[in-house]
């Protein structure tokens, strides 16, 4: 690991990496974990301080509703109208829903992340934009329609779900909701992204910063903890968003990983969850992000460079990441404070990735 050690020490000695975290797990063991930089303004980074994860979450809730569904004895080719008759697209499968191919990143209106009600109603009466096999990232309204297809599946938000099956009994440092107030002084403060004077010139991009687009849309479909700002305070930290509610150190992601893989004699993960997580649903042209994505059910597993030996795992917002390989049974988790801008992770992350291999 001396290769990853000096690769996350450039990052800090750089300025990429104004504080954050690696961890490194295989088989069950922990390969290592390291922490650097500050966590707040004079407050050193440790290898247990957690920090939002935003999407990063994603892979979590998924796992909770395939494990569900598994308890039910169903199988994510379930047809979603069963679960819940209104929904706009009640031919989908929820495999087909994980994998963000029905249609509905973009709602017909914004609706606030904290109302599920009224994102259930705005949900069911909104226009799928496409239909399976097209796919696009769902990057806020994957939260609300997992829970609800979580709540009339068992009767609980997947917060719930996660805190009592998964987060409890394995002891992770990885929430959703449920945070201990007096951890609260413990959360690393996010810094917003530095700006570069000239932002690339994609499709994606330009998309992004036009308030008519699709694109635009399907960020602010679900609004609610939109900036760093707001990120660092109590209420988001408590919001059990299962798109972007997660507060993790990367020992805690990566430990995750690793209970998906089965590693631990507690694992609440039947190894079907790893299974149908790791197998891809969709791949092709992304109608939201605009460039080539491939997603399992609740996971990404493309671009190729990020998930190293046919693995699966999930981006979040700023750069943090997690993912597992089933193959060799590594784990591997990075968390930060300072953002970066874009969806996909950046140099720092890529660094870390070819110095593991």
């Amino acid at each position: 690991m001396n290769a990853l050690q000096a690769a996350f020490a450039e990052n800090i000695a750089q300025g990429a990496e104004i504080g954050g975290s690696v961890s490194v797990w295989r088989a069950g063991e922990c390969v290592c974990t390291l922490c650097g930089g500050e966590s707040r303004p004079g407050e050193a980074w440790r290898e247990d301080t957690p920090v939002p994860i935003f999407s990063a979450t994603k892979a979590a809730a998924a796992a909770c509703l395939l494990q569900a569904l598994y308890d039910c004895c169903q199988s994510p080719e379930l047809v979603v109208g069963d679960l819940w008759p209104k929904f706009p697209l009640p031919h989908c499968t929820i495999a087909q829903v994980l994998s963000h191919q029905a249609g509905l990143a973009a709602l017909a209106e914004p609706v606030p992340l904290n109302d599920l009600e009224q994102c259930r109603a705005v949900i069911e009466r909104s226009v799928p934009l496409w239909q399976p096999p097209r796919h696009g990232y769902h990057p806020q309204t994957f939260g609300p329609i997992v829970d609800i297809l979580m709540l009339e599946l068992t009767g609980q938000r997947v917060a719930d779900y996660w805190e009592n099956r998964v987060r409890k009994p394995l002891a992770l440092e990885f929430y959703v909701g449920h945070v201990p107030e007096p951890m609260f002084a413990r959360i690393a403060h996010l810094q917003m992204p530095r700006l570069r004077p000239n932002m690339p010139d994609t499709p994606f991009y330009r998309a992004f910063y036009d308030k008519s687009s699709t694109v635009y849309r399907a960020f602010h479909s679900v609004v609610g903890f939109d900036s760093a700002r707001e990120m660092n305070t109590p209420a988001a930290w408590q919001c059990g968003s299962p798109a972007k509610g997660g507060v993790a150190s990367a020992r805690g992601l990566a430990q995750f990983y690793q209970a998906l893989l089965g590693y631990g004699c507690t694992s609440p993960f039947a190894a079907e969850v790893a299974e149908w997580m790791s197998h891809p649903q969709c791949s092709g042209y992304d109608a939201t992000l605009l460039q080539q994505t491939s997603f399992t059910c609740g996971a990404m597993c493309e671009p190729a460079e990020l998930f190293p030996g046919g693995g699966f795992g999930h981006a979040g917002a700023g750069g943090s990441f997690g993912f597992a390989v089933p193959a060799t049974g590594l784990s591997f988790a990075y968390v930060m404070r300072g953002m970066e801008p874009g969806v996909i992770p950046g140099e720092r992350v890529r660094r870390l990735l070819a110095a593991l291999a």
